[in-house]
């Protein structure tokens, strides 16, 4: 089936920044570059493959004309391919958001909900995240701090360094800060309910819009309880799972697994450079580089010195 190495489409929001054209060498149009969506299926946003026979293609056309087995069985309960992975720059205060289940975001917007998780690459000194409230609020309070633009006086601020990993439900408030560089896993969805953007215009010159009744129906307005299920997993859960794989060179100097027809297999590169071997192919990657292999595909073996997140699709529990 073949190593498939995949090139982002990208997104110049407003408080995007360099660092991923600069530093990880993602083409750029422009001056700005917010996210660059690495593995994705999605109308906003494909990712191509850049190897082989299918170069040129993007991953639906190339899922499209192979079938979805190379998603494997575990991905059988989704109606589309199951998830979106994304480099995110921010270099400025992201709005703070709100994303829809699945039950929701079918219902009022065709596509699915979104549960995420982010992977801190780097983060600025006291760079935090915005991750649910401090304490619990009433709807009606939630609305009322909206329209005063006090809503940021209730929820929860979380520093961050490099390293650190937050899991985000559906449901959930949030917001990345400025000096903050993230790698996400997410549902293949692109649905987001802006409640306060610092007042920000867009390119047309007009605020950006809020979605605040679509807010106050989807948003949980709890502390995030702390959960500890996702062990031995960077983050598990029904729509992905994540763990994180670290070569150094020598004590560990490579990694073997086995890619079964239960799920394909996402490697998407943090850092560093080496090779992927499958079957009788090898192909080398580098920093940024974001790695597919189809379901089915065997026994693969990383070698060399990295940082990556390793993707899956579990069975459903």
């Amino acid at each position: 089936m073949g190593i498939l190495k995949l090139k982002p489409s990208g997104k110049d929001y407003i408080w995007g920044g360099r660092r991923l054209a600069d530093e990880y060498g993602k083409e750029i149009q422009g001056g700005i570059l917010a996210e660059t969506w690495e593995l994705s299926c999605h109308p906003d946003g494909p990712s191509y493959i850049t190897n082989g026979s299918d170069a040129g293609k993007t991953l639906r056309q190339y899922i499209e004309e192979n079938g979805r087995e190379v998603l494997g069985t575990n991905c059988a309960r989704f109606e589309d391919f199951p998830i979106l992975v994304k480099f995110i720059d921010a270099q400025d205060n992201l709005s703070i958001q709100v994303h829809p289940d699945n039950a929701y975001a079918l219902e009022h917007e065709g596509q699915y909900g979104k549960t995420e998780m982010w992977y801190v690459m780097d983060a600025d000194e006291g760079a935090f995240l915005y991750h649910g409230f401090e304490r619990e609020i009433s709807r009606e309070e939630f609305a009322k701090r909206i329209e005063e633009d006090t809503l940021l006086e209730v929820l929860h601020k979380v520093p961050v360094q490099k390293g650190d990993v937050l899991f985000i439900e559906a449901g959930t408030i949030h917001a990345i800060g400025k000096g903050i560089l993230v790698a996400e896993i997410q549902q293949n969805s692109n649905v987001t309910y802006r409640v306060y953007d610092y007042g920000r215009v867009g390119k047309d010159g007009k605020k950006r819009e809020l979605h605040v009744d679509k807010a106050l129906d989807v948003t949980k307005r709890a502390p995030v309880s702390k959960d500890g299920s996702h062990y031995p997993h960077i983050a598990d859960c029904g729509y992905f799972t994540v763990d994180k794989l670290n070569l150094d060179g020598t004590t560990m100097e490579k990694m073997s697994g086995r890619v079964t027809d239960a799920s394909f297999l996402s490697i998407l590169v943090l850092d560093g450079r080496g090779s992927i071997s499958c079957g009788d192919e090898t192909v080398e990657y580098k920093k940024g580089d974001s790695i597919f292999l189809p379901a089915g595909s065997g026994a693969y073996t990383v070698e060399g010195v990295c940082d990556a997140l390793v993707t899956t699709i579990r069975a459903e529990a």
